[in-house]
């Protein structure tokens, strides 16, 4: 997950540069879509986890190259963002105490500001060599067991006490004390002079994505003419020859399938990233949901983006932009043909594909299965 979570953020700089990054980051759709892409169960919390580790572990050493620093973390982690970003900032040049400031009251606002019942146990604080920020952090009710996190972007911060977000990420569980909402203003003032009202708002509507408390990935948690538009171009063979040369590579059918949904996640428009759990198709899940993690297909996918990331450093971009390429040939189709995945069918095709490929799981030891092969299925309706 790290090498695969660092090849994409490459990939997105090296296209769109670290600004734009930062900007994925705190779309909690597109968010959603990059831990699921990478193999994190698709309706989980801890996609939160694990892709701010994976990105921190794989994109710190090579800062200095990418423009792209990411301190925090989780727990004791979190609480040594003040002085990760001091080192950055004597390195860089930046304002370090404006820096930590921001890292603070981030926190503070949504432990404290934002009265929701969630407390706040993530906190990571995400940095550009020009100064441009993003803050992605991550609350726990402990009466509901549930997580909600936020995203911020200093672009988008006016004021810290003033609807700084730029999306929550959470069940809405109605009324809350909310002391960001501009509404709140008097309520503000006042508190700053007698500490003593604690009128209620209601939160303002915001980008807010809601992920269900089933496990398993159902047929309405996907829109089945993308998921089929995807399929069509990895196992028609027409399509599929010339997808393949698109990124100047002999590959089979179920990675390019794979390297499909890492291009839009790389190159997709934001009203893409609707249907997170479409995503999960691209390596499965880790809790085998909708099926194993295939780590054949795991390896050949990323082998095939770190070869075309080597060869852009060289001035080769031509497998860069088959990336491109193979993302706009896939709205192309599902434009034009209008495919409709078979999603039963798909599901039976997975699961029987899955130990050919050495599909695994965190349930299971690694266990030796009859091969399924690679061969045609009808996966359309």
């Amino acid at each position: 997950m790290e090498k695969l979570a660092t090849a994409m953020a490459e990939s997105i700089v090296h296209h769109y540069g670290p600004a734009e990054f930062l900007s994925r980051l705190t779309d909690p759709f597109w968010f959603q879509a990059f831990g699921t892409v990478m193999g994190m169960d698709w309706h989980s919390s801890g996609i939160t986890t694990s892709v701010m580790g994976a990105l921190k572990r794989g994109l710190n050493p090579r800062a200095h190259e990418l423009g792209i620093y990411v301190c925090g973390g989780r727990g004791k982690q979190s609480r040594k963002t003040p002085g990760e970003l001091t080192q950055i900032s004597e390195r860089t040049g930046l304002d370090s105490a404006a820096l930590v400031r921001a890292s603070r009251l981030t926190a503070k606002v949504d432990n404290n500001a934002v009265g929701d019942g969630f407390q706040i146990y993530l906190h990571t604080f995400v940095l550009t060599s020009t100064g441009e920020w993003a803050v992605i952090q991550q609350g726990l009710n402990d009466d509901t067991g549930l997580a909600r996190r936020y995203h911020w972007h200093s672009p988008t911060v006016r004021d810290f006490t003033c609807e700084p977000h730029t999306a929550i990420e959470g069940r809405n569980e109605g009324t809350i004390l909310n002391l960001t909402d501009r509404r709140a203003k008097p309520a503000q003032e006042a508190i700053l002079t007698i500490a003593s009202d604690r009128p209620e708002t209601t939160v303002r509507e915001l980008q807010r994505l809601v992920m269900p408390r089933h496990h398993e990935v159902r047929m309405r948690d996907v829109d089945l003419k993308r998921l089929g538009a995807v399929l069509a171009v990895s196992y028609e063979r027409q399509l599929r020859d010339f997808a393949s040369l698109l990124l100047l590579e002999n590959l089979g059918p179920r990675t390019l399938q794979t390297l499909a949904l890492v291009a839009e996640v790389v190159h997709g428009a934001p009203s893409r990233f609707s249907d997170p759990a479409r995503f999960s198709f691209a390596l499965g899940g880790k809790d085998r949901h909708p099926f194993p993690v295939p780590l054949k297909t795991y390896d050949e996918s990323l082998a095939v983006l770190r070869r075309s990331l080597d060869a852009a450093k060289l001035g080769r971009t031509e497998k860069m932009d088959g990336f491109k390429r193979l993302d706009r040939l896939v709205r192309a189709v599902e434009q034009r043909c209008e495919p409709q995945a078979d999603f039963e069918r798909v599901m039976e095709h997975e699961n029987a594909l899955s130990p050919s490929l050495g599909g695994r799981s965190v349930f299971d030891d690694r266990k030796e299965g009859r091969s399924a092969g690679d061969s045609q299925l009808s996966l359309f309706s």
